[in-house]
């Protein structure tokens, strides 16, 4: 886009308004990939803001290969999950082979008709994700990355990635089932 071409320019040319208009124009974006990484509003803004200051700083590394806002993207995710990583308190301890077998086929086999979630709730489920849940699952659900590229990144191992995936998702499934629960028994109370 021309506009973002303008935009551009004056960010590698260090102008505060150019920097001010790309700001505005994609902090919204880039706030909601935090949030998903993040465990509170907080957190998400800092990782935010701390991840434009890159931007503004590696502008100039930008070769419009690939879309702009993809480069952005990628930026926000890896500072998010360098953040991560300096702020981990424990390492990863759980392997696949760990979890029960039957425990596993029990709790997926149950119905999974619920209503559709919106994008706000969601966020704010996976939000309230154990750490190490959250980040695996967000980097293989909405960035699909492999269970390989995740060990690479979060230094775990591939068999640790995907019992995070699955502990995520049956987390966010129960959290899901039992927020429709609650709708439904106050409906059916009203």
């Amino acid at each position: 886009m021309l506009i973002d071409d303008s935009i551009i320019e004056g960010c590698v040319a260090g102008k505060r308004s150019a920097q001010s208009a790309l700001y505005r124009k994609y902090a919204a974006v880039m706030l909601a990939i935090c949030l998903r990484y993040a465990q509170n509003r907080d957190e998400a803004e800092d990782i935010l803001q701390e991840a434009f200051l890159k931007i503004f700083q590696n502008i100039h590394c930008y070769r419009n290969e690939g879309s702009f806002e993809g480069w952005m993207k990628r930026i926000m995710i890896n500072h998010a999950l360098n953040y991560y990583r300096k702020n981990r308190k424990q390492p990863f301890l759980e392997d696949i082979e760990s979890i029960n077998e039957t425990e596993i086929m029990e709790k997926d086999e149950q119905p999974s008709t619920h209503a559709p979630v919106s994008a706000e709730k969601l966020t704010s489920l996976i939000q309230m994700l154990p750490p190490g849940y959250r980040m695996v699952f967000n980097m293989y659900v909405f960035e699909e990355y492999s269970h390989k590229e995740i060990s690479q990144e979060l230094s775990i191992s591939e068999n640790t990635s995907k019992t995070q995936l699955l502990k995520a998702r049956r987390m966010l499934r129960k959290k899901i089932i039992e927020m429709n629960l609650l709708k439904n028994t106050l409906m059916i109370n009203e």
